[in-house]
C-alpha cells in the first residue's frame, strides 16, 4: 500500500474519478490516444493495489478507461479538490494546477500550531527556522523525487517512494515504511480527535449560551471590548477549564448541569464515540469524499480571520534578544525544538510526491513547480504564525499565553472564531472516516491479505484507533505536543534517513559519492536524529 496520507496529518490520494469513456482514434491522434491509454490503464494497475479486490472503489472496469482530466486530492486538512478545466486532455496538469495541488496537499492543522511554535522558539528565531526548515525539506523533497530516477529497471512509472525504500532495503524498507507511516496516520487521527472534541465543545457552549439567553463571563485572564482574547493556560492550575460565573438571566441549576455534563475533557471526547465509530466501520468511505472541499475554505477563512483579528489588535512587539519579561518571550528560545517538529510535519509531502509531479504536463518544470509551492506554503505558515504572535495583546496578556490550538486564544462566543470551529468540526467528522479506512487498508491488507476481513477485525482496530484519540483528548489533549512528537518520527525516516540513505547508495552504486556528498547527507541525518531526540527532552 503505497500512499497514505501526503501531510499529518497525511491525507489519503485518490487520482482519478472512474466514469465510462469511450476510446476513440482521431486520425493522426491514433498513437498518442494509444500511449495515452496505455499509460492510463498502469495507473490503474497501480491505484487498484490501493483496495482489497471485494471493494471496487479504486479498481476501473474492464470495459472502462478513467476519464484523465477529473483528479482528486485530499489533504490534512480534509481539503479534495477536483480539477477538470486545466488538464491538456490526456491526464497532465498545467504548472499552476500541479502548484495548488502540492500547497493544498501539504496544509494541514499543523497551522494552529505555528503561532504556538513561534513563540516557544523566539519570535526571531522562530522566523528562522520556518525558513531554513522550509529550505532543508524541500531538498529532501528533491532528492525524493529523482530517487526513482537512479533506480536501473526499465518501468517504475506506478511506484511511490515506500516502493523505492523497499527496493534499496527490501523486507526492512517495506515494513519500516509500514510503521512509519501508521504513526504518521494514526497520529493525524489523535491530533483530529483532540481538535474535534475542542470545536465541539466551544460549539456546543456557544449555542446553549445563545439559546437559554445566558451572560457568561470565563474565570480566564482577558482583554475588555468587542475583540476579546483570553489566556486559558492562565486559569487552568485554578478552576476547571469550563467553569463560569453567570452575570444575568437562565436557570442556575440548569446551567451547572450543563457544565457537568458537556466537560471540554471528561464527557465531550466520548460523545464524539457515538457519532464517528459507526462511520469508521463502513466499508467504503468514499461518500465523505465529496464534503471534503471545505477544507480549502478552512483554510482560506483562517487566514481571513487572522488578517481581521490583527487588524482589529494592532501589533503588540518588543524585541528582547535574551532575557525574559513579564509580557514577552525572548527572541531565541532553548525550546526552540518543539518548532522543528511540527515544521517537520507541516513541510511533510515526501510519500506522495512522486504522484503529484508525475501528472506534470511539463516535467521538466518540476522542481521550479515543486520550489514555487513550497514556498506558498512557507510563506502561508509565516503569515499566520506572525500576525497571531505579533498581534497578540501584550499587555495586558504575556506572550507566553498563545495556545498550542491559536482559536483557543478566542474565547467561545466569539462570532468569527465560532464561525472557524463549526467549518473545521464539520470538516474533520467527514475526513475522519477517510483516516479510519486508509489505516484499515494499510494494516489489515498487510496482515490478512484484505482490507475488511470480517466486521470484528475492522471494529477491534477502529476500538484501538478512537481509545487512543480518547486517551489523548482526556489526560492529553495537547496538538502541539501531538504533532511534534508523530512529525519528528515520521520525518526522521522520510524526509531525513531515506531521501539521504538513497542518494548515498546511488551515486555509491555508480561511483559518483565523493566526500562532500557524504559529509552533507551524512549530516542531515543527524539533524533528523537530534531533532527526534529533542522532542523527549524538552
Amino acid at each position: 500500500l503505497r500512499v497514505f496520507l501526503s501531510s499529518l496529518f497525511f491525507p489519503s490520494f485518490r487520482p482519478f474519478h472512474v466514469e465510462p469513456t469511450n476510446i476513440v482514434s482521431v486520425n493522426d491522434d491514433t498513437q498518442r490516444v494509444t500511449d495515452e491509454a496505455s499509460a492510463m490503464n498502469k495507473r490503474i494497475h497501480y491505484y487498484s493495489r490501493l483496495t482489497s479486490p471485494a471493494d471496487r472503489a479504486l479498481i476501473a472496469p474492464d470495459h472502462v478507461l478513467p476519464a484523465p482530466d477529473e483528479i482528486y486530492v485530499y489533504s490534512p486538512l480534509g481539503t479534495a479538490f477536483k480539477v477538470d478545466s486545466c488538464t491538456d486532455g490526456y491526464g497532465k496538469n498545467s504548472s499552476l494546477v500541479t502548484i495548488f495541488m502540492i500547497w493544498n496537499t501539504m496544509m494541514g492543522t499543523s497551522i494552529l500550531s505555528i503561532p504556538w511554535g513561534i513563540k516557544q522558539a523566539g519570535f526571531t528565531s522562530g522566523i528562522i527556522l520556518i525558513l531554513l526548515m522550509g529550505i532543508l525539506t524541500l531538498y529532501c523533497c528533491y532528492r525524493v523525487v529523482k530517487s526513482r530516477q537512479m533506480i536501473p529497471l526499465t518501468d517504475t512509472s506506478n511506484w511511490e517512494f515506500p516502493d523505492v525504500c523497499k527496493y534499496y532495503f527490501g523486507s526492512f524498507g517495506q515494513w519500516s515504511s509500514l510503521l512509519f507511516s501508521m504513526v504518521s496516520l494514526v497520529g493525524a487521527m489523535v491530533v483530529y480527535w483532540v481538535l474535534m472534541s475542542n470545536f465541539l465543545f466551544n460549539t456546543g457552549k456557544f449555542i446553549y449560551n445563545f439559546v437559554h439567553d445566558i451572560n457568561v463571563t470565563d474565570i480566564v485572564p482577558g482583554t475588555n471590548g468587542s475583540n476579546k482574547v483570553i489566556c486559558p493556560s492562565a486559569a487552568s492550575d485554578h478552576v476547571p477549564q469550563n467553569r463560569s460565573v453567570m452575570f444575568s438571566s437562565g436557570n442556575r441549576t440548569g446551567f451547572e448541569l450543563f457544565e457537568e455534563w458537556w466537560d471540554k475533557s471528561q464527557t465531550v471526547p466520548f460523545y464524539l464515540i457515538a457519532v464517528l465509530l459507526p462511520l469508521l466501520n463502513l466499508k467504503s468511505p468514499s461518500f465523505f469524499a465529496k464534503f471534503n472541499v471545505l477544507g480549502t475554505v478552512s483554510v482560506v477563512y483562517l487566514v481571513f480571520l487572522v488578517t481581521v483579528k490583527a487588524a482589529h489588535l494592532g501589533i503588540h512587539l518588543e524585541f528582547n534578544w535574551f532575557t525574559e519579561n513579564e509580557f514577552f518571550v525572548p527572541e531565541f528560545r532553548v525550546l526552540f525544538p518543539q518548532l522543528t517538529g511540527i515544521l517537520t510535519l507541516a513541510f511533510f509531502i515526501h510519500n506522495c510526491v512522486i504522484t503529484l509531479l508525475q501528472n506534470n504536463r511539463n516535467q521538466e518544470n518540476n522542481v521550479r513547480d515543486l520550489s514555487i509551492a513550497y514556498f506558498l506554503v512557507g510563506l502561508t505558515y509565516l503569515y499566520v504564525g506572525v500576525i497571531i504572535f505579533a498581534s497578540f495583546p501584550s499587555p495586558p496578556l504575556s506572550k507566553e499565553c498563545i495556545e498550542q490550538n491559536f482559536l483557543d486564544n478566542f474565547p467561545s462566543d466569539d462570532i468569527m472564531s465560532f464561525v472557524a470551529r463549526i467549518f473545521l468540526l464539520f470538516q474533520m467528522m467527514t475526513v475522519y472516516p477517510l483516516l479510519g479506512y486508509l489505516a484499515r487498508v494499510q494494516l489489515l491488507r498487510q496482515f490478512f491479505g484484505n482490507a475488511y476481513p470480517s466486521l470484528f477485525h475492522v471494529l477491534i482496530l477502529n476500538l484501538a484507533i478512537v481509545g487512543a484519540g480518547v486517551a489523548m483528548a482526556r489526560f492529553y489533549p495537547n496538538i502541539g505536543g501531538i504533532i511534534r512528537y508523530s512529525g519528528a518520527t515520521c520525518g526522521l525516516a522520510f524526509v531525513f534517513v531515506y531521501p539521504s540513505l538513497i542518494y548515498m547508495i546511488s551515486l555509491h552504486r555508480a561511483g559518483q559519492l565523493t566526500w562532500p556528498a557524504l559529509i552533507i547527507h551524512i549530516f542531515i541525518i543527524l539533524l533528523g536524529l537530534a531533532n527526534l531526540i529533542a522532542q523527549f527532552l524538552l
